[in-house]
């Protein structure tokens, strides 16, 4: 049975590729097998031998050959002597009779319909091994290129065409993709919209970084470093806690590398996202200590049934604590698990103190402040010590903003 209509010699079919070949011959064989129960009431006494390569399909009936007096001649499955001998003169009663079928002794109608029944059934078998494929690498780095872009989403094929979404919450804020680029993500989870998998990927997930890490640096590959925790500010601040197993392994210089070497294409990637790697320990108060780096901390006073801790530093420290928007201080907590406070200690310094302009960045807006620091006042006491009436001269800033920047900076020394 040579050049199909019902599948145009397979051709077709050859856009499907999670579907392999013994699997597309099963399938092929299921539907021409419903072909014959339609049209013959049973498929018991065919043999249907598909081949995939090829494009052809033989389906052989076998009927066993009795005499013409027999009361069983009038059984589909059987073959009056009489008749066989016309076909092949050699029969004899008992012998088996081999009887081609062809496309024809279906009719058009069935043909059109085992074809529609064939693409459907080949189009469910690829989606589900999509989804089986994708499911079982989620949490994995997969690389793939932009074959269009949205507003809210990027669609991505990876090497075998299959389309992967990135959303726009699943970007780092820096990322500027077009068509063609290459996209390198994790595989965040598979969803199924309409029956169809939806393979979501990530570029923001902390799990990201930790792939990253794990393909940079062979010793957590090994497993003779761990990562015990991972939290990130997408484009702007990670915090990577690491743990080593070997006392000779120093598992943050393992981390890093050779003067960065490690860490630098990773901090590319991220689009410069600065990753600060730390020593794991079950000791929370050097645990804080560390997550807070690079500020250094005078003393820690911690509430374990609140999960809060009390962090004291010098008036110098505040800022580097706090970090450029919060993001040091929110990692921390992120990290450990406790809600941080930050308090000057300036019981030393006899309430002599300045405070760094920076440090104002949740209650000022950024570009007030650069206004500042343009006119060289970088503190809260060089503000305060210039008139408020020179302030508004030497900056473009209007006279109500002065006051309440004024205001902010009095109420901290308060």
């Amino acid at each position: 049975m040579k050049n199909l209509n019902l599948i145009e010699s397979f051709s077709e079919f050859k856009e499907f590729k999670s579907v392999d070949r013994a699997t597309m011959q099963r399938v092929l064989e299921e539907v021409f097998r419903a072909m014959l129960r339609k049209r013959f009431g049973s498929d018991e006494y065919f043999s249907v031998v598909v081949n995939v390569d090829r494009g052809d399909v033989e389906i052989i009936r076998t009927r066993e050959v009795v005499d013409d007096n027999s009361e069983d001649i009038w059984d589909p499955d059987k073959i009056p002597l009489a008749d066989a001998k016309k076909l092949e003169p050699d029969l004899e009663v008992g012998d088996e009779y081999y009887d081609e079928i062809g496309l024809e002794d279906f009719g058009r109608r069935a043909v059109l319909s085992a074809r529609q029944t064939l693409v459907q059934k080949i189009m469910e078998l690829e989606k589900d091994n999509l989804y089986k494929k994708y499911k079982d690498r989620i949490g994995e780095i997969i690389t793939g290129e932009v074959h269009q872009t949205w507003k809210k989403e990027i669609l991505v094929l990876d090497d075998e065409g299959n389309e992967l979404i990135l959303p726009k919450t699943e970007q780092i804020p820096a990322d500027f993709f077009k068509k063609g680029d290459t996209v390198k993500a994790i595989v965040q989870r598979v969803d199924t919209m309409n029956n169809n998998p939806k393979i979501i990927i990530s570029r923001c997930a902390p799990e990201f970084l930790g792939k990253l890490l794990e393909n940079e640096v062979p010793e957590i590959f090994d497993g003779l470093i761990t990562l015990k925790k991972i939290v990130r500010e997408p484009g702007e601040r990670a915090k990577v806690a690491v743990e080593s197993y070997d006392d000779r392994i120093d598992p943050v210089g393992a981390c890093v590398g050779m003067k960065g070497s490690r860490i630098h294409g990773i901090v590319k990637e991220l689009r410069g996202e600065s990753i600060d790697v730390i020593n794991y320990t079950s000791n929370l108060h050097l645990y804080i200590t560390r997550s807070l780096s690079p500020a250094k901390i005078k003393t820690i006073n911690l509430d374990p049934d609140n999960k809060k801790a009390s962090v004291y530093l010098s008036p110098d420290q505040v800022s580097l604590a706090i970090g450029k928007g919060g993001h040091n201080i929110k990692l921390a907590a992120r990290l450990t698990g406790y809600e941080i406070d930050v308090f000057r200690d300036i019981e030393d310094n006899g309430g002599d103190f300045d405070i760094d302009l920076d440090e104002f960045l949740d209650e000022i807006d950024e570009w007030i402040i650069d206004e500042l620091k343009n006119i060289g006042l970088d503190t809260a006491k060089a503000v305060l010590d210039t008139d408020a009436a020179e302030l508004v001269r030497r900056t473009e800033l209007e006279e109500e903003t002065v006051k309440e920047v004024i205001r902010i900076l009095k109420s901290e020394f308060e």
